[in-house]
């Protein structure tokens, strides 16, 4: 395998540890603004029950923990998105991203 096939299957590999890792924060802050805002309003949820927002709900957290954890998860999609931008990937490759 050439150098720029492996250096292209190492970016991929990198960009799917990302995303994972970007997944995870998300649901970091989710579980976090739960467990701690939910708890203060006295709000609850019943078995079935849905919970949607919008992604910037966590930038106006009064907790400042998840604010920076949202600070940092921006930076990772911007990142990503660069990476994607920059290097010609096919559809494909890059479908775990969607």
């Amino acid at each position: 395998m050439g150098a720029k096939k492996k250096y292209k299957k190492q970016l991929l590999k990198s960009l799917k540890n990302l995303a994972f890792s970007e997944h995870h924060l998300l649901e970091t802050m989710t579980n976090l603004m739960l467990l701690k805002e939910m708890k203060k309003n006295n709000i609850t949820f019943e078995k079935g029950d849905t919970f949607s927002f919008e992604d910037n709900i966590f930038d106006y957290s009064a907790d400042k923990n998840i604010r920076k954890i949202a600070a940092l998860r921006k930076k990772m999609l911007k990142t990503m998105n660069k990476i994607v931008d920059k290097n010609s990937f096919k559809d494909k490759q890059i479908e775990f991203l969607a």
